[in-house]
């Protein structure tokens, strides 16, 4: 199968099918550094820049079976202005409905942040759907948590799947059988043990070295400052301003060990303003800023993927996997949709 990718950042779809044996027709990013990430990866697959300019694509003889993106989110996050498909941001969802008609593709998947499903109480969200319902696809959403597929990082995005004449396949690929039958307990313990692998996996602090228990706790200081306080069963309270540690290391969420602040509930921010804590000793530890190679593995991506060139800014790594869907998520979306081929 081949798939036109919008959006593309730095390609989880091609790295998330590549197994699969699908092919890239094109991809259409703006951003320098993501477009070199695809250059330097992908060579011979034409980055077609700004995805406006989808009247003019032509890919020859080549089908398109499969359209993937997932536009800006910004106008349509809870945290933005909320000027939803008012926002040239926006307006790329109906960018994207302008490709489908173009090229018909079979399929197609389309992301977004939650905040999508309240943009302009609903209404935005319904005017891509009904846009997409007029061309002649039948489509189902469905929120995917990262979490739930193999990465440590709670990460909720709205997936749209689409098919060409019927929303049957679309509904068969995001929902399965068993899943009608929910299983609180059971789902209550993958999400914990997802947690717990953030700091086994990445040499965080972990709360079973001291065989006790840790909290979070954010408030407000006055003048936008917050503290978070992490006590530890025998020890020290440890609390952080983030008005004491601004520039590289200002806080903007922090989750250890299954505790979150509550203002940001993914552990990775757009600027990976993101901490772990290293603890040498019972008695003593440090907060530390995710690497770029631990914020790939939380996306699912190999090490080093966007270590492109000597001296890579690490700026430029964080937001490009911050920008990024989950790999596992777009991997499983694609094996789905290949079973009902």
């Amino acid at each position: 199968m081949n798939y036109l990718s919008v959006c593309s950042g730095v390609e989880a779809a091609t790295v998330a099918w590549h197994n699969l044996g699908w092919k890239p027709v094109a991809f259409s990013e703006i951003e320098k550094f993501p477009s070199e990430v695809l250059a330097y990866h992908y060579p011979d697959v034409p980055n077609l820049g700004d995805m406006t300019n989808y009247k003019e694509w032509d890919f020859g003889n080549r089908t398109v079976d499969i359209l993937v993106g997932g536009t800006p989110c910004q106008s349509f996050s809870v945290a933005g202005l909320r000027k939803g498909l008012e926002d040239p941001r926006g307006n790329l969802a109906l960018i994207f409905c302008g490709i489908l008609d173009k090229f018909r593709p079979k399929w197609f998947i389309w992301e977004n942040v939650p905040g999508v499903l309240s943009s302009s109480k609903g209404r935005d969200f319904g005017s891509f759907l009904g846009a997409v319902g007029e061309l002649g696809y039948g489509f189902s959403y469905r929120v995917l948590d990262a979490q739930n597929f193999g990465v440590p990082q709670r990460r909720r995005r709205v997936f749209v799947v689409g098919h060409l004449g019927d929303w049957k396949p679309a509904a068969e690929v995001l929902f399965e059988s068993e899943s009608l039958s929910w299983h609180p307990t059971k789902s209550k313990e993958a999400r914990e043990n997802a947690t717990g692998f953030i700091a086994g996996g990445f040499g965080a602090y972990n709360q079973s070295d001291v065989g006790g228990t840790t909290k979070a706790s954010g408030g407000d200081l006055g003048g936008g400052s917050e503290t978070f306080t992490i006590t530890l069963q025998n020890s020290t309270a440890y609390s952080i301003r983030e008005d004491a540690i601004k520039n590289n290391m200002s806080i903007t969420e922090l989750e250890i060990s299954n505790c979150l602040s509550s203002h940001q509930p993914s552990i990775m921010s757009h600027h990976a303003q993101t901490f772990v804590m290293d603890k040498p000793t019972k008695k003593t530890m440090a907060v530390r800023k995710l690497t770029p190679i631990e914020c790939e593995r939380l996306q699912g991506f190999p090490d080093d993927y966007t270590n492109i060139k000597k001296d890579c800014p690490d700026g430029h790594r964080y937001k490009a996997m911050g920008n990024s869907m989950a790999v596992p998520v777009m991997r499983w979306l694609g094996e789905r949709i290949k079973d009902r081929n």
